[in-house]
């Protein structure tokens, strides 16, 4: 690394992170990252720190929630700078998670336009889609958008309003 200090102070972290000090705050509450004290109470953070903060960053702005972040960054060494490898195998475990919330947006992005299932019948396609709102007795939200996420088995009121309209 050269010249370039191995710890950053919080205004430093914030400047190169693009991150506000309060919001690195926040995160270090969270245990998302970590400090230590000097002699004069002033934070000190690993340079790797940067790293953390970027991928939480990039993980909120995609709609990841902050515990989910938490769990995922709990493979990572806290006593020393994580390696290629921690980062890999990180990755590897969060993998299928973020390949069913791509699924999740682009099935969002292709169909939004449609009828979602969701009960407001305003689409001229959702008289065809949602009969009377079939879909309302399989439970809350746009039910079409939320087939095959999380749900254990369709029923047969489902597979009657599943139609190729």
């Amino acid at each position: 690394m050269g010249d370039l200090p191995t710890e950053l102070t919080v205004g430093e972290l914030s400047s190169r992170s693009g991150v506000a000090i309060s919001a690195l705050h926040f995160y270090e509450r969270q245990g998302l990252i970590t400090s230590r004290r000097t002699q004069g109470n002033q934070r000190r953070y690993r340079r790797d720190t940067l790293r953390r903060v970027a991928l939480i960053r990039v993980a909120q702005r995609v709609g990841i929630p902050l515990a989910e972040i938490a769990v995922a960054l709990e493979d990572l060494p806290s006593a020393r700078p994580p390696t290629r490898q921690d980062w890999e195998h990180m990755s590897t475990r969060w993998r299928d998670q973020l390949d069913a919330r791509i699924r999740e947006l682009q099935k969002l992005r292709d169909n939004f336009t449609d009828c979602v299932g969701c009960g407001c019948l305003s689409i001229d396609r959702c008289p065809m889609a949602n009969p009377d709102d079939r879909l309302g007795k399989l439970g809350s939200g746009p039910r079409r958008l939320l087939e095959g996420v999380g749900e254990a088995k369709r029923t047969a009121a489902e597979e009657v309003v599943r139609c190729s309209c």
